[in-house]
């Protein structure tokens, strides 16, 4: 039995997966199965460590891993007011500090910055264990219509709540 979405969810509640997506998809063989909790009702964070298929140099994060790592941190910051808001990155600008190490436990955290209702600009960071910051983004979201999210609600799309060893 699917959850029920459409209530508000708590501040600190896992947010749902799809079952392909290359962010969050649990199901995805190569993906990064990224697991998203809120961090308050407009924003989130995840921990993941990235491996040897996420390399560009060796023992670095290639930035295109890196960048969809922040890009899923932008719209998540949205889903964490309503599961059921999801909207498409429209602009996207990174900046790399340092590299982005590999078999390291990361930190990603998004934050909404200002909600002008179906435009959204958030912030992204990646963190090392110490709190150093190895990669930030900014990002313009645009809200999905409702009637295209009526087609893409599909049990092949499996846009659920996964129960994880945390819960």
């Amino acid at each position: 039995m699917r959850p029920d979405l459409s209530q508000r969810p708590a501040p600190d509640a896992l947010q749902p997966n799809s079952r392909h997506c290359f962010a969050c998809g649990i199901e995805s063989a190569y993906g990064l199965r990224l697991r998203f909790y809120n961090d308050g009702h407009s924003a989130c964070r995840a921990e993941f460590t990235l491996g040897d298929l996420h390399q560009g140099y060796p023992g670095i994060a290639h930035g295109g891993i890196v960048t969809a790592v922040l890009d899923e941190a932008l719209t998540r910051a949205v889903l964490a007011g309503d599961f059921r808001r999801l909207t498409y990155t429209a602009r996207i600008e990174v900046r790399f500090r340092q590299p982005t190490p590999l078999h390291t436990l990361l930190t990603v955290r998004g934050r909404v910055e200002r909600d002008r209702g179906r435009i959204v600009t958030a912030t992204a960071e990646i963190s090392l264990p110490n709190g150093t910051i190895t990669a930030e983004a900014n990002g313009t979201l645009v809200a999905i219509p409702p009637e295209t999210l009526a087609q893409m609600d599909t049990p092949e799309a499996g846009w659920q709540v996964y129960p994880d060893a945390q819960t």
